[in-house]
């Protein structure tokens, strides 16, 4: 009887580490970028391009290896180009620079736990849309969405901020273009897939960003140290990050998976304090408990 229901019990493990592993990487991405934008000089525009661009040419390579779908076949559909388009020069490039921008203006706890808003932000477009109020537990959520937010940006002092007006612009900013990455590209999502979907995303934002900063236009300092925590970023904290996610919901449900990745905003948060020495007051962490804890409550809304 045991040993079956260790059997059992095995997958669903495995999806729950896969997902832990991605929102960690995620997580410490954050916390590492703060670092190149901080003490190496790096711009917030570099960075951004050069993730979108490599992170889109490996997921549509390891697509392609897969055999299972051609990857050019979504350029033969003219209803998805365009939809394709806007979803990677506002969902993907938008949910990038906002977050990346966040970070270079304040640090990656505040931005990774502003950016975690947007399951509110999408509670209560959901509302808008299907004409009704938000139920008790939607009303509990945004009112400790916004709690949660005042005390991370005045650490309970109203007369003060303990953040830049930018990197409160930038963060909530963030928030919007995660609620719309998250919502917008359902239909390209369940006719080509995440890998190509989001791949093409990366590369077409990356390429059209290219446009406006290009990557050859570089500043900032190259050591050993900063050319390891660009290829972090890039491979750890958006490949692998993306595989394991992606990966993991062959093993829980999507509700499941969106509930563990809260680990994202917690790990970024610790290593920011522990590696970067960022202050952060009890009240900051309440704040940033209390928007972590949205997620769990609207995850009680079926919607």
């Amino acid at each position: 009887m045991s040993s079956q229901s260790t059997a059992l019990s095995y997958p669903r493990g495995k999806g729950i580490v896969l997902v832990l592993i991605a929102a960690t990487f995620w997580g410490v991405s954050g916390t590492v970028a703060q670092y190149l934008f901080h003490q190496q000089g790096f711009s917030t525009s570099w960075l951004v391009d050069i993730r979108l661009i490599f992170s889109g040419i490996g997921l549509l390579m390891f697509a392609q290896s897969s055999g299972k779908q051609n990857i050019w076949g979504i350029w033969k559909n003219k209803q998805d180009i365009f939809p394709l388009i806007l979803f990677g020069i506002i969902g993907m490039l938008g949910v990038q620079y906002t977050y990346f921008a966040a970070i270079q203006h304040g640090n990656a706890a505040t931005a990774t736990v502003l950016q975690y808003l947007a399951p509110v932000i999408i509670a209560c477009y959901l509302c808008v849309r299907a004409k009704t109020l938000p139920v008790k537990f939607e009303v509990i959520a945004i009112s400790l969405a916004l709690f949660g937010t005042f005390l991370l940006v005045t650490k309970g002092n109203i007369q003060t901020l303990s953040i830049s007006g930018a990197a409160f612009f930038w963060g909530v900013l963030s928030a919007f273009a995660l609620a719309f990455y998250t919502l917008y590209p359902g239909g390209l999502l369940s006719k080509w897939g995440s890998l190509i979907t989001v791949g093409w995303g990366m590369l077409i934002g990356g390429f059209g960003f290219s446009f406006i900063h290009p990557p050859w236009k570089f500043q900032g300092h190259w050591s050993l140290t900063s050319f390891l925590a660009v290829l972090f970023v890039v491979i750890f904290g958006t490949l692998i990050a993306f595989f394991c996610y992606m990966e993991s919901m062959k093993y829980i449900s999507a509700s499941e998976a969106s509930l563990l990745a809260c680990v994202e905003p917690l790990s970024a948060a610790f290593l920011a304090v522990a590696w970067l020495h960022v202050p952060f007051s009890p009240a900051e962490w309440i704040g940033a408990f209390s928007i972590i804890a949205t997620i769990f409550i609207l995850s009680a809304v079926k919607r």
